[in-house]
């Protein structure tokens, strides 16, 4: 059985990932057909934006087999192989599968209301047969169930003794069974919910699943609901769907893992040492501008902290560089993509607190520069003032070839950064249309760089896939998360607090700006962004709040929590990459500097508001 599921979802998740790249194809068409001769496509658009759906909906059990869907796995990753079993047979079990189930059921409504009322495009020109592409999101979970029975199969294979399983199970049935009392007369259902979702994500569970279960676990036990309150939740899925912000989110990753497996990353590096090498710190300094540029050119954290901790660590450590200034600088510049455009997290927040996201690009660069600025000024002070801990690098080649070849390295991905992100700043393209473009110039350097190959197509179409899917999922837990949360009163609760108890807007964002910093301790980027933004932003609404200003300052802290011991993913992805070149402890030391730097940008921000407007409103 597992074999047959399998098969079906790498067949499902291979069609995604050539839908991918098709996608980036006819976005990037439709921009230059419309924007060179004035012929659009109302059709071709819709089609797009279908194939944006398949993409990730098809993924979800894809991410799935892959064990693509994030947890936090501060105790998972010590966890004995039986005990990661059973985790892996109740996530399946008591979140994802019921979820899903319930799920199907709005779903199948919906597309057969569709269906029956011969639904089409509300555009002239648009498509027919509506019900199609909501038969996608129906079929979609169906994958997603199977698959979650695969999952099931081959953790209890690998038990080693079955009986710790079923003794978890019988407590598991306990709970259940004592959550069919009025738990309000013991605790109030939003602490409960609130305490249940922090113990499943520390235990090791599925972020994206632990919300979608915990959101119909609640709402099926309270009173005060029923699960009727998640009926309308495949119409909101729906409109994530239709969302054209969101569809650049797979273009820009697909991008950036293009520009990956390209060479791009090594062959700056290498530019840059030489460039800077003859300056105390000048690796490390190359370090941060190369981190810059990939971060401009990628947003992705993982990846770029995993390049440069294989190809700069070791030529950091091989000319005596303090490890821990080596460390803390790879991480620190590797978690740029977080602020610098094109950041994902910055299309999230856009989409979350309904904001142009070229206006959010804008009001980040000037944060990005000021953050590349205070870590170089550091880097340069520190190894002043300690010189065995960044020694100079002599070179025998003269300098002005140095110069020249660094510039040919550094031009085309300029060029591309140029493009991209000029035509979103400029108002001429929109992001989704600018990383269609980005995608075939990313995939332009590849051909030119000489790495242009099937192989690089096929990994980089399919950790986009898995990556796009698991975001996505999130967003559809945290969605059903937020719907039964809301309808309990957690955001009258917190809205009633911030203006009653603390009532100043000052007050509120030092209190905001605490939790999310908190929060980035234990959890991702993504699930703060999905769940904790759409709280405060009404808040930040009544407050009068500068909302392009208020984002910015999220972002800046979000990139904090990437770095943010004991548990930042900066840190794991360091570590994993550099092996036993480095101990946890240096790497713990040495970002300490470097967070104390974002904060120092968050609060710069804070104090200069007008900075961020410096590129136009």
């Amino acid at each position: 059985m597992t074999h047959y599921i399998n098969t079906l979802t790498k067949k499902t998740g291979y069609l995604s990932a050539i839908l991918a790249l098709a996608l980036a194809l006819l976005i990037g068409y439709d921009a230059l057909m419309r924007y060179l001769f004035s012929a659009g496509s109302i059709a071709l658009q819709e089609i797009e934006w279908h194939i944006f759906d398949i993409v990730f909906l098809f993924g979800l059990s894809y991410a799935l087999k892959h064990d693509k869907h994030v947890r936090v796995d501060i105790f998972f990753a010590s966890y004995s192989k039986d005990t990661k079993a059973i985790v892996q047979i109740f996530s399946m079990l008591f979140l994802l599968i019921p979820f899903s189930l319930y799920f199907l059921n709005g779903a199948y409504e919906m597309t057969l209301q569709s269906y029956v009322q011969n639904e089409v495009s509300s555009d002239p020109g648009g498509l027919g047969y509506r019900f199609v592409i909501k038969a996608v999101l129906f079929v979609a979970f169906v994958l997603l169930v199977l698959q979650a029975v695969a999952e099931i199969i081959k953790a209890y294979v690998t038990l080693d003794s079955k009986k710790n399983l079923f003794i978890a199970l019988l407590a598991i049935f306990f709970f259940l069974a004592f959550s069919t009392l009025d738990l309000a007369f013991w605790i109030d259902p939003l602490w409960l919910m609130f305490l249940l979702t922090l113990f499943l994500l520390m235990a090791g569970f599925q972020v994206a699943f632990v919300f979608a279960g915990v959101a119909l676990f609640f709402a099926f036990i309270s009173d005060e609901l029923g699960t009727h309150v998640l009926d309308m939740l495949p119409y909101r899925v729906y409109g994530i769907m239709g969302n054209v912000t969101l569809m650049s989110i797979p273009l820009f990753i697909l991008m950036g893992l293009i520009l990956e497996k390209s060479k791009m990353a090594e062959n700056l590096l290498f530019s840059m040492a030489k460039l800077f090498g003859g300056v105390r710190g000048g690796l490390a300094i190359s370090v941060v501008i190369v981190g810059a540029i990939l971060a401009a050119s990628t947003g992705i954290v993982g990846a770029s902290v995993v390049m440069m901790s294989l190809i700069a660590l070791p030529l950091m450590l091989k000319n005596n560089y303090s490890p821990e200034l080596a460390t803390g600088s790879i991480a620190a510049s590797g978690t740029l993509g977080q602020i610098i455009p094109p950041s994902i997290v910055l299309i999230v927040l856009g989409d979350q607190m309904h904001l142009s996201v070229g206006d959010l690009f804008k009001a980040a660069v000037v944060p990005g520069l000021i953050l590349i600025t205070l870590y170089i000024i550091y880097i340069l002070i520190y190894a002043y003032f300690n010189k065995e801990v960044a020694p100079a690098i002599s070179n025998d080649e003269p300098y002005g070839k140095v110069v020249k070849d660094a510039l040919k390295v550094i031009a085309p991905p300029m060029l591309l950064i140029v493009a991209v992100l000029g035509s979103i700043f400029a108002g001429v393209a929109s992001p989704t249309e600018s990383a269609a473009i980005g995608v075939l110039g990313a995939l332009l350097l590849a051909f030119l760089n000489g790495q242009f190959s099937y192989a690089l197509l096929h990994y980089a179409s399919t950790e986009t896939v898995k990556l796009t899917s698991m975001i996505f999922m999130i967003l559809i837990g945290a969605t059903a998360f937020s719907l039964v949360f809301n309808e309990l009163g957690g955001d009258v609760m917190a809205m009633q607090f911030f203006q009653e108890e603390v009532g100043e807007a000052w007050m509120f964002i030092l209190i905001a700006m605490l939790v999310i910093f908190f929060l980035g301790f234990f959890i991702d980027f993504i699930e703060i962004a999905f769940v904790v933004v759409p709280i405060l932003v009404p808040i930040a609404h009544a407050f009068g709040i500068d909302p392009i200003w208020f984002a910015v300052l999220i972002a800046l802290n979000l990139q904090a929590s990437f770095l943010t011991p004991p548990f930042g993913f900066a840190l794991f992805y360091l570590k994993g990459a550099a092996g036993d070149l480095v101990t946890t402890g240096q790497i713990y030391r040495g970002v300490l500097p470097f967070i104390g730097l974002q904060l120092l940008a968050l609060l710069i921000i804070v104090l200069f508001p007008d900075l961020i407007y410096l590129f136009g409103k």
